[in-house]
């Protein structure tokens, strides 16, 4: 039956070879539009993950302000300062935290040899690497031993190493840190830097303790972590508790700390890669669907031109459904054909692509964050369900009318 249906499909399609040609490639075409607008929303949400994992997803860090509501005996207006006692008691009362680390920094003037820059000097955990999402390039990064016993040791940015040492070998050699020798031990791979700004890549870490020879760490800068749960809003409002809590000011006061969630940009953005994919699809659709108009235009005509076909095989003893399979399996043979053809150009065009620029347009170092036309499962599961629904639709409606006609006037047909 199938076998049949097939080669009386391929016989009307070579009866009339440019007219199925010129169909198909409509199908072909459209198809490969579905899928490049499906492939570049994909490419732009996979563009902005990789934005967001240049520094870690769920990822918090908190920053004292001052209090702008009174709580208790306490005015507004009184400045918040850290210390290690915020950090422990986060770490015991939030559940779901994973790591965590204060932070102190300071800009300082960094020596080797005869060069002398301004950088900026940053003291945290060792936990911080898993935090912040800092990959070694060369070497090692700083590690518990290190922060207990004081370790003079460093692990610089690229732009850092690249100013200071030029091409030379930097691991084992000494710098001076306001005039303290340190040893580099690892150096940073580079990271997405956005504007003049952004110290990513120029900045010195060195173990919290350690920064104690450089500055009072009594007070701290700011604390990090990270957690282990999607519920990121449940962790915020636990951090915020937990240290209007310590420190007595209105849990309400949103202003007493600055609290950055790198969740919460990442849901909008998450929404907005959805809604972009769902109107790419619904363009492409669009433009298949004329190519599917086109193929319903043919199909009519032929249905047209071979009246007297279809009133023989009524006569015959053909059914209504037989004459409807006929049709519909021409139809849907010319657009799955149309189909692979797409599919294939598709292929093609996103290798000759390649990367489309996005956020190296404004960022240094920022390559991973452009579009690549990539074609995954998902985005060719979703163009076959809009190729095969087309089909039938632009199918169905000649094949019924082939499989009403009345055979009678069928064979007076001229």
């Amino acid at each position: 039956m199938v076998r049949d249906l097939l080669s009386q499909s391929y016989g009307a399609m070579r009866h009339d070879r440019r007219r199925t040609a010129l169909t198909m490639m409509g199908m072909a075409w459209g198809i490969a539009t579905v899928v490049l607008l499906l492939a570049y929303g994909s490419g732009f949400g996979r563009a902005i993950n990789a934005i967001f994992q240049n520094w870690g997803a769920k990822v918090i860090g908190v920053f004292p302000n001052r209090t702008s509501l009174q709580a208790g005996g306490t005015k507004a207006g009184t400045q918040i300062r850290f210390q290690l006692a915020d950090v422990d008691y986060i770490a015991s009362t939030v559940p779901l935290v994973k790591h965590i680390t204060p932070q102190v920094s300071k800009d300082e003037s960094v020596q080797y040899g005869n060069r002398t820059f301004t950088f900026p000097v940053n003291g945290y955990y060792p936990s911080v690497q898993s935090i912040l999402n800092y990959k070694v390039d060369m070497g090692r990064f700083y590690d518990e031993r290190d922060n207990e016993t004081h370790a003079r040791v460093v692990v610089i940015g690229s732009e850092a190493k690249t100013k200071l040492f030029s091409g030379q070998y930097a691991l084992g050699e000494k710098i001076r840190i306001d005039g303290i020798s340190f040893e580099v031990i690892g150096v940073l791979a580079t990271k997405m830097q956005e504007g003049g700004q952004d110290d990513s890549n120029r900045q010195i870490l060195i173990p919290f303790n350690s920064m104690g020879d450089l500055k009072d760490i009594r007070y701290i800068d700011g604390i990090w972590l990270d957690y282990v749960t999607f519920n990121y809003n449940g962790v915020e409002e636990a951090v915020r508790g937990a240290l209007a809590h310590l420190h007595g000011y209105d849990v309400k006061d949103r202003r007493a700390v600055f609290l950055f969630n790198s969740m919460q940009q990442v849901t909008q953005f998450e929404i907005i890669t959805l809604g972009l994919k769902v109107l790419l699809a619904f363009i492409g659709a669009l433009t298949l669907g004329i190519g599917g108009i086109g193929l319903m235009n043919i199909m009519l005509v032929s249905v047209t031109q071979r009246t007297r076909e279809i009133g023989v095989e009524k006569a015959l003893g053909a059914r209504k459904k037989d004459i409807l399979f006929q049709f519909l399996a021409e139809a849907l043979t010319i657009t799955f054909v149309g189909g692979i053809v797409g599919i294939a150009l598709a292929y093609l065009i996103s290798f000759g692509v390649g990367r489309i620029t996005l956020y190296s347009a404004i960022a240094k170092n920022a390559e991973a964050a452009d579009i690549r036309l990539i074609i995954d499962p998902t985005t060719l599961i979703v163009a076959t369900a809009i190729l095969s629904i087309v089909g039938i639709v632009s199918g169905m409606l000649p094949a019924m009318k082939a499989a009403n006609l009345d055979p009678i006037e069928a064979l007076r047909y001229e």
